[in-house]
């Protein structure tokens, strides 16, 4: 048995795919898109209008409101609709994961793990096949592409943070509009609801999609609504629809400012892209197309109707006032309500992408892996990480507390939207060519087009880095630096633990082989193994120098007891572990099991299908496993499954005399298994840089021994383990990286 029988037999693909729906099932799909996907976009019609036009100002001419929602229209169209659901769908990951990260994950993929080799301990060589290098322009621009995508993923991370504190703060604030005295409470009833937000998301993303989804169907259909009796106000209003009212809106006032507020309008489309991985393409365009993006033309133009007809009232609230009926009335009440439901169904659409790219970020090693708990059956995008839950939690109450000023926390809200819409333009153009093999000329048409537009919105957003732009600024610089730092420093230390890899044949050796790295042939069916005496190879330390220049056998005692060895990167030979387990106990278990751990796009997997067994000739009772698990399980490993899968595979090798070798199995395995996995207490080597030696070392040295080494014992890659600690040695090993 090498592979599990659900991929031999062809049941699933060996790494996961994009989901794939039709029918009814894609129009539930789309559906729940509304509850997740599109609802930061469906609250931005709560503050948009006041963003270009503060509520302290006086109102706009009929030609500045006309050219406004012009300008808003056209921005929907070029980027939420052209932009994101027609163009960077096509660009998510084969396994449907969307982003920044995913983008930069497309042109620099991972080195696909082979499984079977894996498990292979004793083969000659374990070099990794070197991918596809491209073009010297690809690999010179890897390293900025890294971070300038790390940054994009951070600021979208920090969207969740503001969207759920202007969304909520400006929906609450409809209540002054009915009851002026209730105005101070506005913040201390924000933060609440904000409360109560962040501790739902431990129901996870489906079942709070499912209770969503009806809310966000009726805020849409709300907005139809008011914005169809708007609009039989002041028909006139349809002339935005002409691209030009939009253009001469600048030409004439030379309010560059203006944009800032129009940004405003596109908070969210981001989630369409981020939020791939928890849906599909088809879901997200379908219900775009015929549902969110007419209901936002109708409620901007029915906003600018009323902003016409009656300027001055409007343009205190121009959402609550444009409601019809009174101030008091009861249509306004039950939009008050299903405002407030729907920024709590916009939170979510951010609180969940960032959720989404944060598990991306960890799998790729690329940030401290902290607890995921996977809280779908069939969806592996379905994902709640309770640390960032709760941060995200604090920061967001503290930015409601001290941006009390709705427009300060605005400017801060669309610098974060600005730049991540940019950094995707980049990333997708190159994409373009390198990935997609499309004509240069179309990945620079589409840079210059969407990048003028992105630019034009980044330009007005940075101008508001000293009004409260600098707050996602420095969040997304803080976390982009922790994320390239853990990509670099784990990267380090993987390449220790990889280059560190031997072949079980060069390490250990039968007494009647005298030479050093000879081949150990195990006869099957002598009953005496326990009677062979292995040896191990140690350096000898000259007393002079301190270099090991000569090799030292000595002799490996076997003990009755079971160990297994995880493997914490891909690749054959024995891991460094056993190398330093022999060193320190000179002793070889009778059974020695190599684990590797493979996660799977499946929930569960079938106790049958869980372990995939190798054996080694080398070594009497030495075993290759790779251990496979579902995306809703924790790292379990099961003695008796383990050793029944083992048994099984004795059979089919050596069927006549495999009676022996299971009773020794069983018999051992009877007190339990200790669990090996290495400790890696990491040094800076030193490197030279010239006149810069005593510079770059210390920074190093500072940064590897003093940081990463803390961040790593805090964050162990064992942390998910329900095995006993009682159960488990940690090798130490001096790890110069």
């Amino acid at each position: 048995m090498t592979v599990p029988s659900l991929l031999e037999n062809g049941a699933m693909p060996k790494t996961r795919t994009a989901l794939e729906t039709h029918g009814v099932a894609l129009a539930t799909l789309s559906f729940q898109t509304l509850g997740i996907v599109y609802s930061d976009l469906g609250t931005s019609p709560l503050y948009v209008l006041n963003g270009i036009w503060p509520s302290s100002g006086s109102a706009p001419s009929e030609e500045d409101v006309i050219g406004g929602v012009s300008a808003i229209i056209w921005s929907l169209t070029l980027l939420p609709l052209l932009k994101y659901i027609f163009i960077s769908m096509h660009f998510g990951t084969s396994e449907g994961e969307g982003g920044p990260f995913a983008l930069f994950q497309g042109l620099y993929p991972p080195e696909q793990k082979d499984l079977d080799k894996d498990r292979v301990l004793t083969g000659e060589s374990y070099t990794q096949p070197s991918r596809d290098s491209g073009t010297w322009f690809k690999n010179v621009i890897q390293v900025p592409l890294l971070v300038w995508s790390l940054l994009g993923t951070a600021l979208t991370m920090s969207d969740g943070v503001f969207t759920t504190a202007v969304s909520v703060t400006s929906a609450v604030g409809g209540i002054a509009v009915a009851k002026p005295s209730v105005e101070e409470q506005i913040i201390p009833i924000s933060i609440a609801l904000i409360l109560v937000l962040f501790i739902g998301q431990q129901l996870g993303t489906a079942k709070l999609s499912l209770t969503f989804a009806p809310i966000a169907f009726i805020w849409f259909l709300l907005l139809v609504g008011t914005g169809i009796y708007n609009i039989s106000t002041y028909p006139g209003i349809f002339r935005a629809f002409d691209p030009s009212r939009a253009v001469l809106l600048f030409v004439r006032t030379r309010d560059y400012d203006l944009l800032a507020g129009i940004l405003l309008a596109l908070t969210g489309c981001e989630a369409t892209f981020a939020n791939l991985g928890q849906f599909n393409a088809a879901s997200i365009r379908l219900s775009f197309c015929c549902f969110v993006y007419p209901g936002l033309i109708l409620a901007y133009l029915g906003q600018g109707a009323r902003l016409i007809v009656d300027g001055d009232n409007v343009v205190q609230n121009a959402f609550y006032r444009s409601i019809p009926g009174s101030s008091d009335g009861p249509l306004f009440w039950i939009m008050f309500v299903i405002a407030i439901l729907a920024t709590f169904v916009a939170s979510q659409a951010m609180i969940s992408a960032t959720f989404s790219l944060l598990q991306q970020v960890i799998n790729m090693k690329s940030f401290p892996p902290l607890r995921m708990h996977y809280t779908s059956e069939t969806n592996f995008g379905h994902v709640y990480i309770p640390a960032l839950n709760w941060v995200m939690m604090i920061i967001t109450v503290i930015v409601v507390g001290v941006f009390s000023n709705l427009t300060n926390l605005s400017n801060a809200y669309g610098f974060a939207v600005a730049t991540v819409m940019f950094s995707t333009t980049v990333l997708l153009s190159i994409s373009m060519y390198y990935l997609k093999r499309w004509p240069i000329i179309v990945a620079i048409s589409f840079f210059f087009v969407f990048g003028f537009f992105d630019g034009l919105f980044w330009g007005a957003a940075l101008k508001k880095v000293p009004e409260g732009a600098w707050v996602p600024l420095m969040i997304g610089v803080i976390m982009m630096c922790v994320m390239a730092f853990w990509t670099w420093a784990k990267g380090l230390e993987d390449g220790f633990d990889g280059a560190n890899r031997q072949n079980l044949r060069h390490f250990l050796w039968k007494e009647d082989k005298p030479s050093l790295g000879d081949e150990v042939e195990v006869d099957e069916d002598d009953e005496n193994h326990d009677s062979i005496s292995y040896y191990y190879q140690v350096p000898i330390q000259k007393a002079l120098s301190g270099k090991a220049e000569d090799l030292e056998k000595r002799k490996l005692i076997r003990i009755p007891t079971m160990a297994i060895f995880h493997k914490l990167t891909t690749g054959g030979g024995v891991p460094h572990t056993f190398i330093g387990f022999v060193r320190q106990y000179p002793a070889l278990p009778q059974i020695l099991i190599f684990l590797s751990v493979s996660m799977l796009p499946v929930p569960r997997v079938a106790v049958e299908d869980r372990y995939a067994v190798v054996k080694t000739k080398t070594l009497e009772g030495c075993y290759g496993v790779t251990y496979y698990i579902g995306f809703r399980e924790r790292s379990n490993v099961k003695i008796d499954e383990l050793v029944e899968s083992i048994c099984k595979m004795e059979m089919e090798y050596n069927p006549e005399n495999f009676s022996r070798i299971i009773q020794n199995l069983k018999t051992i395995s009877a007190n339990g298994a200790t669990h090996v996995v290495p400790h890696y207490h990491v040094l800076s080597k030193k490197v030279d840089a010239g006149y810069l030696s005593t510079i770059v070392n210390w920074v190093r040295t500072t940064l590897i021994e003093d940081i990463y080494r803390r961040l790593a014992t805090m964050f162990p890659e064992t942390a998910n383990w329900l095995t006993s600690a009682d159960e488990i040695i940690h090798i130490g090993i001096n790890a110069t990286i």
